[in-house]
């Protein structure tokens, strides 16, 4: 069985056919998926979609693209909303300075909130970094001397120094469509370095569509596609990536509970 780690299924995306969308995941072995926040005027919507299915959990924060809208956003505002039992993470946050859609100061301090938020609740922070790796590495180190705070790179496409960096600080990676991108080779090269224990699998629906539905929306049945790729990548077999890969995400989020714990309703 299979953990899809990001999903975005509250959008316009979905808006017709999430329901098929659910049980297309589910039929293909897809037992839990984190349903993701990036801007807190869309919580409740994100929240909507996790309350509506059992094995739906939810997160709260704003992407570093949409950091201006939230320019004043405090570490109490994501903790208020992280109180719910379905809300398992922080985040999505980070830094991107490759389309800097927002400036990098109001990014900076998205991100400081986000990192106070995950400090003081201990959910993990779900980080997004792009064309900004010796600025995320930096930043994470001097954050975590100051107390510790679990955190995932997700949809880890940085260098290597970012992955080796991150990973002596115990941060975990989850790895999307892209591995299976046919001139990603040097993402397959660093995932194969990364920490077997600390990997998981994403597909970041509605995009990043891995091989062969590449050009098409993104869902939740195709991780299985990314869950091939790294079984290939690893030398391991389908069923012992889905095992490492789900219980590298209950080990992080500890707040989600296991199917075996949960009940088989909405």
């Amino acid at each position: 069985m299979f953990v899809d780690s990001h999903v975005n299924l509250h959008g316009e995306q979905f808006a017709d056919d999430l329901e098929a969308v659910v049980d297309r995941a589910r039929k293909a072995g897809v037992e839990t998926q984190l349903t993701i926040c990036c801007e807190l005027a869309n919580f409740e919507a994100v929240l909507a979609v996790a309350k509506r299915y059992h094995d739906i959990y939810a997160s709260v924060g704003t992407h570093p693209h949409e950091a201006r809208t939230n320019p004043d956003i405090t570490a109490q505002d994501l903790l208020d909303k992280a109180e719910h039992p379905k809300v398992i993470g922080i985040g999505e946050t980070g830094l991107d300075f490759h389309y800097n859609y927002s400036d990098r100061g109001v990014q900076y301090h998205n991100f400081l909130a986000h990192i106070e938020a995950a400090r003081a609740s201990q959910l993990p922070l779900i980080i997004h970094s792009r064309n900004a790796d010796k600025e995320m590495a930096e930043l994470l180190e001097s954050e975590m001397a100051k107390g510790a705070f679990p955190a995932l790179l997700h949809c880890y496409t940085g260098g290597a120094e970012l992955a080796q960096r991150a990973a002596d600080m115990g941060l975990y990676f989850s790895l999307s469509g892209i591995l299976t991108f046919k001139n990603a080779h040097a993402l397959r090269a660093i995932a194969k370095t990364l920490p077997e224990d600390r990997i998981m699998i994403e597909t970041d629906c509605p995009y990043l569509a891995p091989v062969p539905h590449r050009g098409r929306r993104n869902e939740p049945a195709f991780v299985t596609h990314v869950a091939d790729g790294l079984a290939a990548l690893k030398d391991w077999s389908v069923e012992e990536t889905a095992k490492r890969s789900s219980e590298a995400f209950y080990r992080l989020f500890s707040k989600a509970k296991r199917p075996e714990t949960r009940q088989n309703n909405a």
